[in-house]
């Protein structure tokens, strides 16, 4: 299968599915990505929750895409925007195409565009994800893979900042299980060393939900719906029980942080950025 440059093709029909998040969930959620940090400031979903949603379809669709090949799938980058929050109890619309594929080295570069409509039928988020398919040599190339591009910045940058935490099996264990992916590379050491890591690792999008809750709490009045687009490139694995140091660089009116995440064998999330909407008419400065 191929296609001219520049058009967009998917292997096989765009997926659709229906998800319903309810409040237990959304907070179980902010909860296990606000590990070591106070309580949440309000009962908002993450931004990444249109993720969490979409993650399980997603990831069907990548790995149709190698049925009947050995390969395994590699997350490399997010990006996600929307238009508000995911609401607790709506029935969400999920529709899935591939926007391309690109031979590499490694095997094949995918990339997957998830669409998210509300209840009244809405779209309100929209997710391109980035995955590597190593070992896959048979998907002919086809589309295109999305170059991401950020706000140019509002001004001279306003005063960096760094967090420092450290993730615990335990508490990569409650992500896993707020999040449903539960993938054994997260829960279990052996499984995670036959894949070639150390250890268990955090799920990369753990580690961008926990930047989220960062920058909410420090430029967003704790209010986390202001977030309205995140993105991160995925470079290295983040081991449990070792620093991990974020570093958050906002522009001079805080509403574009950029961020970076780096551990003692080198930086994890790359390019972050994420976008704070202003805030609610009647609220104070963050």
């Amino acid at each position: 299968m191929t296609t001219t440059a520049g058009t967009p093709r998917t292997a096989e029909p765009p997926r659709t599915a229906e998800r319903t998040a309810t409040t237990e969930e959304i907070t179980a959620y902010r909860a296990a990505a606000r590990a070591g940090l106070p309580p949440a400031a309000n009962d908002q979903a993450s931004p990444v929750h249109a993720f969490v949603l979409a993650h399980a379809e997603a990831d069907r669709t990548v790995r149709s895409l190698i049925a009947g090949q050995e390969a395994s799938v590699v997350h490399l980058g997010q990006d996600i925007r929307l238009r508000r929050p995911v609401r607790p109890g709506e029935s969400v619309g999920i529709a899935l195409d591939v926007l391309g594929a690109r031979r590499e080295p490694r095997g094949t570069r995918v990339a997957v565009r998830t669409r998210l409509t509300g209840h009244d039928g809405t779209e309100f988020a929209e997710l391109v994800t980035g995955a590597l398919l190593v070992g896959a040599n048979g998907i002919e190339p086809f589309g295109e893979i999305p170059q991401g591009s950020a706000p140019a910045p509002a001004g001279p940058p306003g005063e960096p900042a760094t967090a420092t935490h450290e993730l615990t099996p335990e508490g990569i264990r409650a992500y896993a299980h707020a999040s449903g992916d539960l993938n054994p590379i997260h829960l279990d050491a052996a499984a995670a060393r036959a894949a070639g890591f150390e250890n268990v690792i955090a799920h990369g999008m753990s580690v961008v939900a926990l930047v989220c809750e960062e920058i909410a709490d420090r430029y967003a009045h704790g209010d986390i719906a202001r977030i309205r687009a995140v993105s991160g490139r995925f470079s290295a694995p983040v081991p449990p029980d070792e620093p991990l140091d974020i570093t958050l660089r906002p522009d001079a009116d805080r509403t574009v942080v950029r961020f970076a995440c780096r551990t003692a064998g080198g930086i994890a999330v790359k390019a972050g950025l994420a976008e704070i909407a202003p805030a609610p008419e009647g609220d104070g400065p963050p």
